[in-house]
């Protein structure tokens, strides 16, 4: 493709150097295995962790005379998917074989597309570090996966496992308009939680269904771009980060040595947090495609489109801004709520819970703290705990009532939780004795105590009606955390003549 720079150089993602300031230039494949229950171009299963070489059809194995035909669903995923990125979707495409050898590809190609992909041009809106900022697709195409060499079976031999032959994947190409390792992480999050919404792909990077070539380059900030290196097969987004940041500064170290960067691929190493060469990088030429004499071009109308398009769900954008617009959630919270669809559901499961809605913001600060909290302490999203939406949904009302404080609602959780997890908010808060107290007699009792024992600091609040916080720190105290907070502060500044 041509590479064409659609960013003004930003200060704060340049990378100091020796002889001056440096700017990454970022690009990515990422490989996305299509959700389907059959391969691109056979009827063998796609089931992941079945037995080595189960799902394995003659075609997959390249057996002589075996022809391609072509899955109907995968044609709708791509076409669904190159709709959630808002890209030109191209109603004839061309399958190519792309030649090269591995000994886990049996045919000796890849059945890919070349010139005429599935998907053209789109765009991911990411928000990162409060900047807005678009990286552009270049295009979306289908293409076969292929097997799995497996190096630690035997001393002496290599064994091949053709499960992963021949199972469909979308190779979504961006353009290199990233230009930190915080945009590269930002790009694959969103576009994992964009092909999950549209359950294109299940976006496990840990069982290898996404995977992303991170296309690495320098330049001085603004100049021509440099030689780039593709880092393969990246299977985690932190592992992204890490690797773009290595390689960065391998290059700059190379460039002000006075070396020359070389076009390579790479292999990241965790475990070392470093690149190192695999081999030289090919170019196009070099696989030598032409079109599938086994395939027809691919061709279908714009009512087939249309159907797709009509049936998409409400994408995480869409999503984040009609949060913020109906449940007043900050854009972070709303960020936050929809990377994921489960825990969006789950979110509005707790406001609307009971056919009543409740204040979106104090449920989303609920969700994004303490239930948050717990969740990570678990490895778990918010939806995978045991805590039900019709639990939280108590706990907000209660709040919201006076019932209890937001300290009580924290204690309310924690018994949830860990005593009684399948526990009614209202039930726990009237058998425990939770509830706040809000009699007024009862709070100027313990405020009258609270400023009869201790003149000293009275004089000192009198001063600095700041340190009012002390007094009614101590209330709360006395008080055994169950006096409500916005009466016992009102009552404390009328005792002490500070209103």
């Amino acid at each position: 493709m041509t590479l064409i720079d659609t960013r003004t150089p930003n200060p704060k993602s340049f990378i100091a150097g020796s002889t001056g300031d440096w700017e990454v230039i970022i690009g990515m494949e990422v490989h996305a295995q299509v959700t389907s229950e059959s391969k691109l171009f056979s009827g063998a299963s796609t089931q992941f962790g079945n037995a080595p070489n189960s799902n394995v059809s003659f075609v997959d194995a390249g057996m002589p005379g075996m022809l391609p035909v072509i899955n109907e669903e995968c044609v709708r995923q791509a076409v669904r998917t190159g709709l959630g990125l808002k890209a030109k979707i191209n109603k004839r495409s061309v399958f190519d074989r792309k030649n090269y050898f591995y000994p886990d590809q049996p045919p000796g190609y890849q059945i890919s597309q070349y010139k005429d992909p599935i998907v053209g041009e789109g765009v991911v809106a990411l928000d990162v570090n409060g900047d807005q900022v678009e990286i552009g697709i270049e295009r979306v195409h289908l293409e076969t996966d292929a097997g799995k060499l497996l190096h630690d079976q035997h001393p002496n031999m290599s064994f091949v496992d053709l499960n992963r032959a021949g199972v469909a994947l979308m190779e979504i190409v961006s353009k290199p308009d990233m230009r930190s390792s915080d945009e590269a992480k930002a790009y694959l999050s969103k576009l994992r939680s964009i092909l999950r919404y549209l359950g294109t792909c299940d976006g496990n990077m840990e069982q290898g269904s996404m995977r992303a070539d991170v296309n690495v380059s320098v330049r001085r900030p603004g100049g021509e771009f440099g030689t780039r290196c593709e880092i393969k097969n990246v299977n985690s987004i932190r592992f992204a980060g890490q690797a773009i940041e290595f390689e960065a500064r391998r290059q700059i170290d190379i460039l002000e040595d006075g070396g020359v960067v070389e076009q390579e691929t790479r292999l990241y190493d965790p475990k070392l947090g470093e690149t190192r060469s695999m081999r030289s990088k090919e170019d196009a030429q070099d696989y030598r495609y032409f079109p599938d004499p086994d395939l027809l071009p691919l061709e279908f109308d714009d009512a087939f489109v249309a159907m797709l398009a009509d049936n998409l769900p409400e994408l995480p954008d869409e999503k984040t801004a009609r949060f913020i617009r109906d449940f007043g959630v900050t854009p972070y919270d709303a960020m936050v709520l929809t990377l994921d669809r489960e825990t969006a559901d789950y979110f509005e499961a707790v406001v609307n819970f009971g056919g009543s809605a409740r204040d979106g913001k104090a449920v989303a600060n609920m969700l994004n703290a303490d239930v948050a909290a717990f969740a990570n302490s678990q490895g778990l999203a918010i939806w995978e705990t045991h805590l039900k939406p019709a639990q939280i949904a108590g706990i907000v009302d209660l709040v919201a009532a006076g019932t209890i404080s937001s300290k009580g609602a924290k204690d309310l959780l924690a018994i949830i939780i860990s005593e009684e997890p399948e526990g009614v908010p209202a039930e726990i808060v009237e058998a425990r004795g939770m509830k706040q107290v809000t009699d007024m007699g009862a709070i100027e009792a313990i405020v009258d105590e609270i400023i009869a024992a201790n003149p000293d600091q009275v004089a000192k609040v009198i001063a600095k009606p700041t340190m009012i916080g002390w007094f009614v720190g101590q209330a709360m105290k006395a008080s055994g955390g169950k006096a409500n907070p916005q009466a016992l502060n009102e009552l404390m500044k009328k005792k002490l003549g500070l209103e």
